[in-house]
């Protein structure tokens, strides 16, 4: 039981990023037509085309995205708490739910940016097609944050700033759980 409690605690968290990028990528208007956009498109849509009958896509917010990565995570959440020996107590698996969700956003955005940072340092990586799409995802929130500490000359401090920032939220979040 510890082993499968391992591997599904392991492989939530993934599947999850799949389907946020999923919910994320038409928020940020980025393109679908590349390796990692279909990528996630072939791997979400089992879950995403059923749940688009009921709920039709909008012009930015795809209704069924959204409901596909809260079913993901609770089901996930459901079946870690069974495999934990918890039971299914429905209070528990929504709190624990939605943390883990938060969690998992937090974590996705601290590895884009820092991968977005990373990738900033060399000049061919901007005609990467996964590295356009962390622009896409990562620059709305970089952004607002440069309007309060500008760049000094040719250094950014705005990606280091929203680092320290999603560490802290997420060990917030990690003291909830």
């Amino acid at each position: 039981m510890q082993a499968l409690y391992f591997i599904l605690s392991f492989l939530l968290p993934l599947v999850v990023v799949v389907f946020l990028l999923r919910a994320l990528m038409p928020l940020v208007r980025a393109d679908f037509r590349n390796p990692l956009g279909e990528f996630v498109l072939k791997v979400t849509n089992p879950v995403v085309a059923p749940l688009r009958k009921v709920l039709p896509p909008g012009k930015r917010f795809d209704l069924a995205s959204i409901a596909a990565v809260f079913v993901v995570q609770f089901t996930g959440t459901a079946l870690l708490h069974l495999f934990a020996g918890h039971g299914f107590r429905l209070d528990l698996v929504l709190i624990a739910g939605l943390l883990g969700l938060l969690l998992t956003v937090l974590q996705l955005y601290f590895f884009a940016v820092l991968a977005y940072a990373v990738l900033s340092w060399f000049a061919d990586a901007r005609y990467n097609p996964a590295a356009q799409i962390l622009t896409r995802i990562v620059e709305p929130v970089l952004t607002p944050i440069r309007k309060v500490i500008p760049p000094l000359g040719s250094l950014d401090l705005s990606a280091l700033v929203l680092l320290i920032a999603l560490q802290f939220a997420m060990r917030l979040v990690q003291n909830l759980l």
